[in-house]
């Protein structure tokens, strides 16, 4: 069909979603910076800077992270699909996943924690400027204010705004979007993978969580890569946010000891056991799914539209 992106170069469709994306996160800025001081009375820098103990501060940090999350990788994802082809459902692989999928998918997910607190540790004595460290502190600081819980509403309301919002968001724009431009234009399928997992890791400005948000950012990758299906990407992503928010909610009510802010020692025989164990996984994972095809399928005969990813029937 004439007119979409997908009859365009791959640097043209690069061009494009970049410039939705910075695009919008301008105009995301460009408002904040003009409504923060009337709504808070401060702003956004001494907000963000400040000592927080206002309920309704904190609830405005909330909504403009909310808002963040949607407006700088949600919407430049969702009209990059929408202009690329006339099924920008298909295009991004959001297809009903089997029940034995989404299990081999989150226990896959599961699975890479152990190696990716191993990396955390030895992120952790990278030579990093102190000015570097005391953003991350000042970062940490106002996302822990952010993440107080006292009451199971509050834990709802972050599973929401924390976990589920930012997966599906950020697994639009890097593993629906992103992901997919960088395979096509390189050609070489794990590269790219590898390459999106840096760039979702450096996006997040958070050098002591620098590797293991690439491992987490690799291993969605893969899920998205081996089945064809962003739903898996997406729930594995929730697993990993919410799994962070819950344990957060149980530490501060005393129910657990280990504050998971902090990264936790691991045993390395227990990140020994861990990384077979998850290879097997995503392996079995493979073998129920239906992979990203690594550039586009030719057309059998003019007018015939053919999908880009996958080859299921359910799609």
């Amino acid at each position: 069909m004439s007119g979409y992106l997908k009859q365009s170069p791959v640097s043209l469709q690069f061009v494009s979603f970049l410039g939705f994306s910075f695009g919008f996160f301008a105009l995301y800025l460009y408002a904040l910076q003009a409504i923060t001081p009337g709504v808070t009375g401060q702003t956004l820098e001494a907000l963000q800077t400040g000592t927080l103990t206002d309920p309704n501060s904190i609830g405005y940090l909330k909504i403009t992270q909310f808002l963040y999350t949607v407006v700088a990788f949600f919407v430049p994802a969702a009209i990059f699909a929408y202009l690329w082809q006339p099924y920008p459902m298909k295009y991004l692989g959001l297809k009903t996943p089997t029940g034995l999928q989404v299990i081999l998918a989150l226990l896959a997910m599961y699975g890479s924690l152990p190696l990716a607190s191993l990396l955390g540790e030895w992120n952790e004595t990278w030579p990093i400027s102190q000015s570097a460290r005391d953003l991350q502190d000042m970062a940490e600081k106002l996302l822990g204010i952010m993440l107080k819980m006292p009451t199971l509403k509050d834990l709802f309301i972050n599973m929401i705004l924390v976990a589920i919002v930012p997966a599906i968001a950020e697994e639009l724009f890097f593993r629906g979007v992103l992901q997919r431009l960088i395979i096509k234009a390189t050609g070489k399928v794990w590269l790219s993978v590898f390459i999106t997992a840096i760039l979702f890791s450096a996006i997040h400005g958070e050098m002591l969580g620098f590797l293991p948000r690439v491992l987490m950012g690799f291993a969605l990758g893969a899920i998205y890569v081996i089945s064809g299906n962003l739903w898996l990407s997406i729930f594995a992503h929730i697993l990993n946010n919410g799994l962070q928010v819950t344990l957060l909610y149980l530490f501060q009510h005393g129910m657990i000891k280990d504050d998971p802010m902090k990264n936790t020692p691991v045993e390395w025989y227990y990140v020994a056991l861990s990384v077979p164990v998850t290879i097997g996984l995503f392996w079995a994972l493979s073998k129920k799914s239906t992979p990203i095809l690594m550039t586009d399928p030719v057309d059998k005969k003019e007018g015939e539209e053919v999908d880009e990813i996958g080859t299921d029937e359910n799609f």
